[in-house]
């Protein structure tokens, strides 16, 4: 299989999708394509890296570390999204840090070149507003859950939101997902989770698959 070029990579990034052919090889010229490893972190928080990371392949967590050391699982990212948009606007540390869950390849896009292509493409910047809109949206719910819903809601809307739709009231969280980062997204022990995990596979809602990916059940039907 040929290499890509840098052209090809720029292209498949939803963010650079409709970049005129002048616009996709003036950042061709300025890209750099890295592979980070498992556990590697993209950006930290309180650092600024002063450069845009688009994910090719792979899958990252953004995690946040309060001043005791305890940690919180904020999101999930994947191919075709992007890290460290919030720093390169207002010039201030990353609010978190971003950590690879797998090996990722990413493209690296610094502070001057993003600036560029952003202003010169009013698509470019509306996706970004709506990514910023998007992850505030996500943040929002999340206080809300952690505020007024027990941990069997918690967990229940955490498996829902990673779940994609296989068949009719049958979904699928394909990747395998760690009691310890279950309990790092909804904010409760390990061992409160793994409980949780196991009354909602007695009642028949989950099933883990060999392969450590989870069915889902929306409603409460045994599986057959």
């Amino acid at each position: 299989m040929a290499m890509l070029s840098n052209q090809d990579l720029i292209r498949r990034v939803p963010l650079f999708a409709n970049l005129t052919l002048e616009q996709v090889e003036d950042l061709a010229g300025n890209v750099t394509k890295r592979k980070i490893k498992k556990g590697e972190d993209v950006v930290q928080q309180g650092e600024i890296s002063n450069a845009l990371y688009l994910i090719l392949s792979g899958r990252a967590h953004v995690v946040k570390t309060d001043s005791k050391g305890k940690e919180v699982i904020l999101a999930t990212l994947k191919a075709g999204d992007y890290i460290g948009e919030m720093s390169l606007i207002d010039n201030e540390a990353h609010s978190a840090t971003v950590q690879a869950d797998t090996q990722m390849d990413v493209l690296v896009l610094g502070r001057e070149d993003s600036t560029r292509a952003v202003n010169a493409n009013i698509t470019i910047m509306a996706a970004v507003m709506r990514g910023l809109v998007q992850r505030l949206r996500t943040a929002d719910q999340k206080i809300v859950s952690l505020a007024l819903m027990g941990v069997y809601g918690r967990v229940a809307n955490v498996l829902l939101d990673m779940a994609e739709p296989v068949d009719k009231g049958e979904m699928l969280i394909r990747e395998k997902v760690s009691r310890s980062d279950l309990s790092k997204m909804v904010g409760a022990s390990r061992e409160m989770v793994s409980r949780v995990m196991k009354d909602f596979e007695d009642q028949g809602f989950i099933k883990t698959n060999k392969d450590g990916g989870i069915r889902v059940w929306e409603r409460r039907s045994k599986p057959r």
